[in-house]
């Protein structure tokens, strides 16, 4: 089950659109989905996050934290839409693209994929692309 909650003056078009996504992401990894909870919120919301749970001071786009037991994912994720915002600006994407790679991101971390070091950013890009390729525009 995937929900999606907004702590900001956001929100998805079509919500079930995105589950249906995310569902399909999960299961081209061989797992299945647990309980997973997206978070949409401002960079103060996702700050004050980052500096309680993780004791960073930084703003982020995104912050997972993981509840995943036995062989399905679970998880809350929580994005920042201003940092995606301005993201999307600097990379010289659009918004709902630069939207997709984050979800996408929170879902490869409750996988398993990494990105510490050069080599596992360069794997974790390479599945995100692979994963927005999957969403696909009803109309």
């Amino acid at each position: 089950m995937i929900d999606f909650h907004y702590e900001c003056e956001f929100s998805l078009p079509n919500g079930e659109q995105y589950a249906d996504w995310l569902t399909e992401v999960v299961a081209s990894e061989n797992s299945s989905c647990g309980p997973l909870e997206y978070i949409f919120c401002d960079d103060e919301y996702l700050l004050k996050i980052n500096q309680e749970y993780l004791a960073h001071d930084t703003y982020t786009d995104i912050i997972t934290f993981q509840y995943s037991e036995g062989s399905s994912i679970s998880g809350d994720i929580f994005i920042s839409v201003e940092r995606v915002r301005e993201n999307a600006k600097e990379y010289g994407v659009d918004f709902d693209q630069e939207l997709l790679r984050v979800m996408a991101h929170g879902v490869l971390h409750l996988l398993g994929y990494k990105d510490k070091s050069d080599r596992e950013a360069a794997l974790m890009r390479e599945k995100e692309n692979e994963k927005i390729k999957l969403f696909h525009v009803e109309h």
